[in-house]
């Protein structure tokens, strides 16, 4: 099969033949028809996040966004079959640890076995649990997006932002998770401020639902939410990860306001990022990490696809071949891509 591989971090990203995967008896090997370029695999490339344990052997096929049709199945899986269609949380759960049983899988204590999406053909490990059936009216470029990007705004938004209609919701950084979360909240009735460098990321905030930007360049970024909401906002949303964006989202709030951070920092950072602590003491502010989107809370996401309430498809800005994704992974260095890229052409 055709694949891009990885040898090493900074290394040159190639297309190459590679081995199809082999199934396992709890396993299914899908034929990739919609894989996102995520920033998430440009930070594995550049040797990131090995401080939280994030280090794949090498030779390494990255994507983890990826949505297909079901090929081959392992002896053991019962309800999955091929021919379906099915996408997969890049936290792939083991179904068996305390947090799997409780309905948390996207903090699986023990990560279920997956290939990766750049590439024709990918493994998913514990189908039975990891395969997520994809409506036939949801577009395979969605089922895509809802393996990372857009199922975790989602999560971060209405489960650990507990976003309602009404909320002042500021989200800082307007990438693929930005515009996601935006999307997100303003389909749930929030009054959206997005904040980015960028003016065209603005522009396409407000066409996924924000009221209102703010440009990260000229001033004081707190300041100006508590401006346009009268004094702060409800729900502060982190979807990139570095010092500024962090800071901006923990000082942009109400009292008893509600910070989630999905973004996971940068080699800048390296995890550590110092707080307002006193200010968030006195304030009673609420700091949630958000990660991934619980396998249960498909259900309720989908429904909303499907009925049009959500649309992941319209955050995709450029639609690639596999030979493309090199170029795309060089470009994100430098903030180079708006909304998702999306690998859909795998010959």
């Amino acid at each position: 099969m055709k694949a891009v591989v990885m040898e090493g971090p900074k290394l040159p990203l190639e297309v190459r033949d590679m081995p199809v995967p082999e199934v396992g008896p709890r396993d299914v090997l899908i034929k990739v028809m919609a894989c996102g370029v995520c920033r998430s695999d440009w930070h594995i490339w550049q040797g990131d996040w090995a401080w939280i344990g994030l280090k794949p052997p090498m030779p390494a096929i990255l994507g983890h966004e990826q949505a297909g049709i079901v090929e081959q199945v392992g002896a053991d899986v019962r309800l999955i079959k091929p021919g379906m269609r099915v996408l997969t949380p890049f936290h792939n759960g083991c179904g068996a640890c305390r947090f799997c049983n409780s309905g948390d899988s996207n903090l699986c204590e023990r990560a279920g076995r997956r290939t990766g999406g750049f590439a024709q053909y990918a493994v998913i490990g514990g189908a039975d649990f990891n395969a997520i059936p994809l409506p036939d009216e949801v577009s395979f470029a969605a089922g895509a997006a809802m393996g990372c990007r857009f199922m975790t705004a989602y999560h971060g938004v209405a489960d650990r932002g507990e976003v309602k209609g009404g909320d002042w919701v500021v989200v800082n950084g307007c990438g693929g998770i930005g515009l996601s979360a935006i999307q997100v909240a303003a389909s749930l009735g929030a009054q959206v401020i997005a904040v980015d460098l960028d003016e065209t990321k603005l522009v396409r905030a407000r066409e996924q639902g924000a009221v209102a930007t703010v440009d990260a360049t000229a001033g004081d970024v707190p300041a100006r939410v508590r401006e346009i909401t009268g004094g702060g906002a409800d729900v502060s949303v982190d979807a990139l990860g570095i010092k500024a964006t962090l800071l901006n989202s923990v000082n942009s709030l109400r009292k008893g306001g509600i910070h989630v951070q999905i973004g996971l920092t940068s080699a800048a950072e390296a995890g550590e990022v110092s707080l307002p602590v006193d200010a968030m003491v006195f304030n009673e502010v609420q700091f949630r990490g958000s990660l991934g989107n619980p396998h249960h809370h498909y259900r309720p996401m989908l429904n909303m696809v499907v009925s049009g309430k959500l649309n992941p498809e319209s955050i995709v800005s450029e639609r690639i071949a596999l030979a493309d994704v090199p170029r795309v992974m060089e470009s994100m260095g430098s903030f180079g891509t708006v909304g998702f890229t999306t690998i859909e052409d795998f010959s």
